[in-house]
């Protein structure tokens, strides 16, 4: 493989703070990058870099040769789709993109309206932020089948631990403001970094044993040096005698610390960084009853396009229910229509007492220009304090409380979001696309919180794994209609429930994995269900 790209000593600073630094990172031909690390890491600053967006504040880039570079971005609030070249429109015909303006197109068809637009460039270098968002499944596999053939090389951002399994060939991964390069992909480095951590571990254990006995001798030392000082002040015909052996342990002990100082200075092994964690709480909810929403009869078109009809259901409160449909099906409409942003025809039945969260998978539509202080303004000191311990927990910097949220990681304001239904009492959380842009760390605890949270939850989600542990019943838009399977012997319900099955042993088999070395008796076993499952979920999705 060619060398592309070799990037030295690089380094970006935001408001005075390092954000992140790397002695050498290379790009070659033909590679596959995934860029890993928690929100507000500097992923997407990293590709901006590379893009020539954006300029490091220290370090060269040496391009070998003039290549193009296209950058696929996570998110765009503006974006032309209207004029588009042979390979483009191809791609959206294989990726099921209507050709409505962008603006009327869904989420997951905006992502893959973006993505046609940067494969179909065929540049040598294809930058890709977090280009799994929003895709439902069978665009997921397309997506992997894509990067797979490409001829050049992809750079990519990416919290999609089965994603990057798939299609990485080195890993970039931004962790205590250091970016480590290792050639894998996810799951083998998380293997590398598990026994690099246990190996720094072992070794800060061992430093600190021999800083104590050092320390220990020092301390004896000095006590006989006072010992010895004492002794040459007060005994007539012995104090030269003392005052010379006090002046060898004061030699001593500065001939041993100098020595402890030039080994410490020579292979210092610092503390270990604790493993990084996000805290969510919801407050309980109190209140009881038997409907929340009613529906009946629910009718929506757009022009020609008809979503959905004859749409009738009912919550309950404490229900947990996941709303899954290919992208374009409706449901984000759907959510929409519940929460009076959208029209239909047909009759919706909501208590007017009725309090309900919306998350929206929308990024753009927070006040940018305002900061968290003035985002989440509170009266009293102590209300304010609530709020600046819950973005503490949430993984932010205490100086992220007075900068704009413009600055902020696309993960980041979604945790901003978040932050509104952490601090107030709900009766229902409407959740379109939670995890997207979220960390692993982040997906984990939301994950948790929602199964403890007693409230009702009405949930858009294309990760499986997350929705098949938060709820406990699923309707479907198909055949332009909510689908609610009770029966379990029907087919839809049967493959549906064996996909989730499926993703289920996935993600703990990728967990176990993440652990172990092909060296352990277990991996290959590991390693060939995993294919197997791999396997099976593309012959259920064809």
């Amino acid at each position: 493989m060619r060398e592309w790209l070799n990037i030295q000593n690089l380094k970006v600073v935001i408001e005075g703070l390092t954000l992140f630094e790397a002695a050498s990172l290379h790009i070659k031909s033909r590679e596959v990058i995934g860029i890993i690390g928690k929100n507000g890491a500097g992923k997407s600053t990293l590709l901006q870099i590379i893009s020539g967006e954006r300029t490091p504040d220290a370090g060269s880039l040496e391009w070998k040769q003039r290549l193009q570079v296209e950058f696929v971005k996570q998110e765009q609030a503006i974006y032309d789709n209207q004029y588009v070249n042979a390979n483009e429109r191809e791609l959206l015909a294989r990726l099921s993109v209507p050709s409505n303006h962008y603006e009327y197109l869904s989420g997951g068809e905006k992502l893959k309206a973006r993505l046609a637009r940067g494969f179909s460039t065929n540049a040598e270098i294809l930058l890709l932020d977090e280009p799994t968002n929003h895709l439902d499944e069978a665009s997921l596999e397309f997506l992997i089948d894509l990067i797979q053939k490409y001829k050049g090389t992809i750079i990519m951002a990416s919290h999609d631990r089965y994603f990057l399994d798939q299609v990485a060939t080195k890993i970039w991964s931004i962790e205590d403001k250091k970016i480590t390069e290792f050639k894998g992909n996810y799951t083998a480095y998380m293997s590398f970094r598990n026994k690099r951590r246990e190996a720094q571990q072992h070794a800060y254990d061992v430093q600190q044993k021999r800083m104590k006995q050092v320390e220990n001798q020092l301390k004896n030392l000095s006590s006989w040096s006072e010992k010895a000082h004492s002794q040459s002040t007060k005994q007539e015909g012995y104090k030269e005698y003392y005052r010379v052996k006090a002046k060898k342990m004061d030699t001593q002990v500065k001939s041993k610390r100098k020595r402890l100082e030039k080994e410490l200075e020579k292979s210092r092994v610092e503390r270990l960084t604790p493993e990084y964690t996000v805290q969510f709480s919801l407050p309980p909810n109190q209140k009881k009853g038997k409907r929340l929403i009613e529906v009946k009869d629910l009718r929506k078109s757009f022009g020609n396009k008809l979503l959905f009809k004859r749409v009738n259901f009912t919550i309950q409160t404490g229900e947990k229910i996941a709303l899954a449909g290919p992208n374009g099906s409706g449901k984000t409409t759907l959510l929409n229509i519940l929460m009076g942003k959208e029209t239909a025809e047909g009759s919706i039945w909501i208590p007017p007492a009725a309090k309900i969260g919306y998350l929206t998978q929308e990024v753009f539509d927070l006040p940018l220009s305002q900061t968290p202080e003035q985002f989440f303004y509170q009266e009293t000191f102590e209300r304010r304090g609530k709020v600046q311990n819950v973005m503490k927990h949430l993984g932010f910097n205490a100086s992220q409380w007075t900068e704009p949220i413009e600055k902020m990681s696309m993960g980041e304001r979604v945790k901003c979001k978040l932050m509104h239904y952490i601090l107030e009492e709900k009766d229902l959380l409407i959740l379109d696309e939670p995890t997207n842009h979220l960390d692993l760390p982040s997906r984990e605890q939301l994950e948790q919180t929602l199964i403890e949270y007693n409230g009702t939850i009405l949930a858009v989600s294309h990760d499986r794994y997350f929705i098949e542990k938060i709820t406990n019943k699923k309707w479907i838009i198909a055949q332009k209609q909510i689908k609610t399977p009770i029966v379990e012997s029907s087919n839809m319900d049967e493959l549906e429930s064996r996909r989730l099955q499926l993703e289920n042993e996935k993600q703990e088999i990728l967990g176990k994995l993440s652990l172990q070395t092909k060296k352990d008796e277990t991996y290959v076993k590991l390693d060939q269900r995993f294919n197997q499952i791999i396997k099976e979920l593309r012959e259920l999705n064809s």
